[in-house]
């Protein structure tokens, strides 16, 4: 019986805070609004799959702005705007995870 081995290589991206300070993360989703805007959803990135379910409770979401040529990841500012977004994203990925149980139950 042959074993069939997924290969899942996640979306990294090191982003830096204002003081300097550098953390990967790994990209959940993104989405694009109708008015063109971009938001991404990460979560700290950690190697070993038992630390990655200690910090499982912190999403974080930010959007993409145009500095220059350069698009940058940027904080939400707008509570509003920070809440409308996160409530997409966690639906989202409250479908993605579903999704993934049903597979497994298959």
């Amino acid at each position: 019986m042959s074993e069939e081995k997924s290969e899942y290589t996640p979306d990294l991206y090191t982003l830096e805070d204002e003081n300097g300070v550098e953390q990967t993360f790994e990209m959940l989703d993104a989405l694009e609004t109708e008015d063109g805007q971009r938001y991404f959803a990460l979560v700290p990135y950690a190697e070993n799959p038992e630390d990655a379910l200690s910090d499982s409770d912190e999403l974080v979401i930010l959007k993409a702005e145009m500095e220059g040529d350069e698009e940058i990841l940027v904080s939400i500012d707008d509570d509003d705007e920070f809440d409308r977004i996160g409530q997409i994203f966690l639906k989202r990925i409250e479908e993605m995870f579903e999704d993934d149980d049903y597979e497994d139950e298959e």
